[in-house]
């Protein structure tokens, strides 16, 4: 189900103060990278990833993919980092960043 745009903006405040917890290089999307990207969008919900790949449409293709087999939505993306979201319905209070961060 696509993210309203309320809670797109509410997404993008609690990312603002998020550092990077998944990073992909240039070797892309390997099942290192995805093993990575499951285990903190299970524990966190909502996720900075940083995309170190030079050219644009790479870079917004691997994010498109990434969000894909993740099964996640992207909430924003600003230069080289992407935010994306994915809920957990038996997310651990004090890990979600959706659930430490509401108030």
């Amino acid at each position: 189900m696509p993210l309203t745009q309320e809670q797109k903006k509410q997404y993008k405040s609690i990312g603002h103060h998020l550092k990077p917890v998944v990073m992909i290089a240039d070797n892309g999307l390997t099942e290192g990278v995805l093993a990575e990207l499951e285990r903190a969008i299970n524990d966190h919900e909502l996720i900075k990833v940083q995309v170190r790949i030079t050219e644009r449409e790479s870079r917004i293709s691997a994010i498109n993919e990434l969000c894909k087999s993740a099964n996640a939505e992207l909430v924003q993306i600003i230069g080289k980092m992407a935010l994306i979201y994915r809920k957990n319905p038996k997310a651990n209070k004090n890990l979600s960043n959706v659930s430490r961060f509401q108030g």
